[in-house]
């Protein structure tokens, strides 16, 4: 009996007894694993998956984490930039052999399931993109419900409006509660006394 099991996006033909290289798995020297990937089941009575067989798994023990042969990858510019550059490369790999060949009963066997460990550090970055997005996307609805817009006030323009929040002032509240001495002391923008006079007008609503 033979099945045709898919790991790392590779898919191999395997008997009780060979032994694989595959792509890194998640397991030590030793443990046996479960794949649960099986596409087809050949013997006296061969079985197709669509696309994988129900029930069906391949076990196998873990015999070492290894490294293929390395792979070199060597490019030369000849033409205006004369330049060279070599890169090697080893991918990792883990040893296994095929002991068992289920076809029914794989859910209950209670085996580790053979799965692929991605490199540490890739993960991560990936999950805290998103969530700075959803920080800012809360936080800016505050922003602009708390920000009036300081053109409604005769005379004051875009200029000013911007020049009034970078003093802080972003709301008809804030600039109505403004006391002379306040005023003042604001020199990025002439505050005029109509505009707070208006200010207090709207902030009524």
């Amino acid at each position: 009996m033979f099945a045709v099991l898919k790991t790392g996006g590779k898919q191999y033909k395997v008997q009780a007894g060979d032994i694989l290289r595959v792509e890194k798995l998640a397991a030590d020297a030793g443990e046996k694993v479960q794949f649960n990937d099986v596409l087809m089941l050949g013997g006296d009575a061969p079985v197709v998956g669509a696309p994988f067989v129900d029930g069906a798994a391949v076990q196998a023990d873990v015999i070492e984490q290894i490294k293929g042969d390395k792979v070199i990858n060597f490019v030369k510019r000849r033409r205006k930039h004369s330049s060279k550059r070599t890169v090697g490369h080893r991918q990792k790999l883990t040893l296994v052999k095929i002991t068992d060949i289920l076809s029914s009963g794989a859910d209950k066997s209670g085996i580790k399931a053979a799965t692929g460990s991605a490199p540490a550090g890739e993960v991560a970055p990936a999950a805290k993109k998103p969530a700075k997005k959803a920080e800012a996307k809360a936080e800016a609805p505050a922003a602009v419900a708390a920000a009036d817009d300081l053109t409604a006030l005769n005379g004051v323009g875009p200029a000013a409006a911007k020049k009034l929040n970078e003093a802080g002032i972003e709301s008809f509240a804030a600039l109505a509660a403004l006391s002379d001495e306040q005023i003042a002391a604001i020199e990025t923008v002439k505050v005029k006394p109509e505009w707070v006079e208006q200010a207090k007008e709207l902030a009524k609503g």
